[in-house]
């Protein structure tokens, strides 16, 4: 059986921003008016879409994504899809991989701002705001398209002109949580309350994003894991928080990483309420961290959490700078406190 890997490497800048509507952040295909050929949910699964060029099954050929049959009357084809993380979209990749023959010519999408308990009719009464007007795909290829629109979206409708076969929709953009749970003692560098993960100096086993999705990760390529370091220095990660906030713990899960985890890490913040690039972590040498936890030795497999053992925590900090010494994976980055400034 013969199973080929989706190789598009196209990269553009919105793609750095999370997906909201992933299935490991708690998308949901809600909605399809036909999935004939290959169900709705493989829209928004997590790994790249395959294609095995023998598998087949009693309706047709196999396709890891959402297809619809033939339309022999006029209309089109679409989904409803409630986002995991509801927030504000600045992009959208449509992407058709293996889907050749068989892609839609046309899409378009559009989101509304609805409650997390939203019915059916709910969804057929919504305010439907336009995010990506009707617009020409390509096949077998991600189809990157920028989104204007910055009201605040929970749920999307991914419309196809007239049938046809989508592999994947990546939904990319920022978390804009809703207050009420940004109260209290939170999670202050989570997705689900606006944490970001910025950049890091090396991501080349796993990648950035994942140490701050929810959950604990299920095996060890959803935790964040760097390349062997050959040479001198450390490795890094910068995570953007909720907002400006007082800090109690600090988590770091080693969960799943037994023979390559970190030997040590440290944790410094900054109080800045301006917006880095990434690249201003690498050029601008004078920002002023603080030390908030020296060297501290880590254990495979483990949740390590650091209350008594923080400095600094007078302060309120907007970065958290993780390093790791000298290299290797974690699972999870989880940073208890309360907010002072919210985002959005």
């Amino acid at each position: 059986m013969e199973v080929i890997q989706s190789s598009a490497n196209v990269r553009v800048a919105f793609s750095e921003l999370i997906d909201l509507a992933n299935e490991r952040v708690g998308g949901q295909v809600l909605h399809a008016n036909d999935d004939f050929f290959a169900e709705k949910e493989n829209l928004i699964k997590a790994a790249a879409p395959v294609f095995i060029a023998d598998k087949y099954t009693d309706l047709g050929k196999w396709m890891d994504g959402w297809e619809s049959r033939r339309k022999r009357s006029v209309g089109y084809d679409h989904c409803i899809i409630k986002l995991g993380l509801p927030g504000e979209i600045h992009g959208l990749n449509i992407d058709t991989a293996f889907f050749t023959g068989n892609y839609p010519e046309y899409a378009s999408v559009e989101g509304c701002e609805l409650s997390e308990e939203a019915s059916a009719e709910d969804l057929q009464r919504a305010s439907w705001q336009v995010l990506l007007p009707k617009s020409a795909l390509s096949g077998g290829s991600q189809n990157f398209f920028p989104v204007i629109y910055r009201g605040r979206c929970t749920h999307l409708r991914l419309n196809i002109f007239p049938d046809g076969g989508v592999a994947r929709l990546r939904v990319h953009g920022e978390v804009r949580p809703a207050k009420s749970k940004l109260q209290g003692l939170v999670d202050v560098a989570a997705a689900s309350t606006g944490g970001i993960v910025v950049t890091a100096n090396d991501m080349y086993f796993g990648q950035k994003d994942n140490l701050i999705y929810p959950g604990r990760a299920v095996h060890m390529g959803e935790g964040w894991e760097t390349r062997r370091k050959r040479g001198p220095g450390h490795d890094w990660i910068i995570v953007k928080l909720a907002g400006l906030a007082k800090l109690q713990k600090i988590e770091v899960d080693t969960h799943h990483f037994k023979g390559n985890f970190p030997d040590r890490c440290s944790v410094e913040g900054l109080v800045s309420i301006e917006n880095f690039l990434p690249c201003d972590f690498r050029d601008r040498p004078g920002l002023e961290w603080q030390t908030l936890l020296g060297e501290s030795k880590l254990q495979a497999d483990h949740s390590h959490v650091f209350g008594k053992e923080l400095k600094s925590i007078d302060r309120a900090y907007s970065y958290l700078r993780v390093n790791i010494y000298p290299d290797g994976g974690v699972s999870r980055l989880r940073v208890w406190g309360t907010l002072e400034k919210t985002v959005g």
